[in-house]
């Protein structure tokens, strides 16, 4: 029986992966970012979409865009369809012989310092035709290059980005406990009261917190262990990445919480304190589209990063000082 041929009217996969990253980013220009296409292209083929389905599928206001009841009917069924291309699409790399394979994956900082070296290494021996292309990112931007199918897997704490596991599968890969990062010259191993014990200098300096945030709830749990610990503290700086968080601490700026993993994979235990705090883990996770988790080489990579986790240490993190061990333990 002979095909027939598609109509002119028939919406591409295109314009389905366009249609379903706005959808997603709510702005047309964070879209465009994640495709890696022009703006003006981005809103010439949703216009070309909406014609051939005969219906608005975004009510538009400046840059925002949001779903109509029709765009909202048609978000899952297009989720269904890409999902399936996905999949069909791995399910070929099977066949591909001597062909070499990139596996694309994003991570914030200290993940990608502190486990994926060991995991890369063990992946070059088990498969010496596979190569990487790895992004340093931001939390958010871990997501949104997941949602635009730029990379396949994403490292990140589970909770720095708010449902950030919806439409992917969150392999936990460790627990990352929180620490108190001082100067070097700062000790509190077995101060009680801090204000009696400490001279003034160093007073002041426990009372300098250089914070991080990456969301109003997290920023309010922060906020909230530092007024039960060190009431009389001031914020001194406020900043976007661990990193440079504890590059201010270094250099004898403050002090600051930060994940013992930030910490370690900043090689900085010869010039500051690791003070060890009572408070939930900081839960890394790997995030992967659901029909990667059972597809060589996303399986055996995923195994690795468990592996390299299970044998993470970082040195040097002395026992929580008595004025900070605070009941009920406060969760980051």
């Amino acid at each position: 029986m002979a095909r027939s041929a598609p109509r002119a009217g028939d919406p591409t996969l295109h314009q389905m992966r366009i249609f379903w990253a706005v959808a997603r980013s709510e702005t047309l220009t964070k879209a465009a970012k994640q495709l890696g296409l022009a703006q003006p292209s981005l809103s010439q083929q949703l216009g070309k979409l909406e014609t051939t389905l005969g219906n608005r599928l975004f009510h538009r206001r400046s840059n925002e865009m949001e779903l109509t009841e029709a765009g909202n009917f048609l978000l899952p069924r297009v989720e269904q369809v890409l999902r399936i291309v996905a999949e069909l699409e791995d399910g070929l790399a099977q066949f591909s012989g001597g062909l070499r394979l990139t596996l694309r994956l994003a991570g914030i900082n200290s993940v990608l310092r502190g486990l994926l070296p060991t995991a890369v290494r063990a992946m070059q021996e088990k498969f010496p035709e596979l190569d990487f292309d790895i992004q340093e990112s931001a939390p958010t931007d871990i997501l949104d290059l997941l949602y635009g199918r730029r990379v396949n897997i994403g490292l990140l704490a589970a909770d720095s980005v708010a449902q950030a596991g919806v439409g992917f599968l969150q392999v936990p890969l460790m627990e990352d406990p929180y620490v108190l990062v001082v100067p070097k010259d700062l000790l509190l191993d077995g101060v009680r009261n801090p204000k009696i014990e400490l001279a003034p200098a160093h007073w002041a300096m426990l009372n300098q917190s250089i914070q991080f945030s990456f969301g109003s709830q997290h920023t309010n749990r922060v906020a909230e262990w530092y007024e039960q610990r060190l009431p009389e503290h001031r914020v001194v700086a406020q900043c976007r990445s661990f990193e440079t968080a504890i590059g201010l601490v270094q250099a004898g700026a403050g002090v600051c919480l930060a994940p013992a993993l930030a910490s370690g994979s900043q090689g900085v235990s010869n010039s500051v304190r690791l003070y060890r705090v009572q408070g939930a883990a900081r839960r890394i996770v790997a995030l992967i589209p659901s029909q990667y988790r059972r597809v060589e080489p996303y399986a055996s990579l995923l195994e690795e990063l468990q592996c390299a986790a299970q044998t993470c240490t970082v040195g040097g993190i002395l026992d929580t000082p008595p004025f900070l061990a605070v009941d009920p333990p406060q969760s980051f």
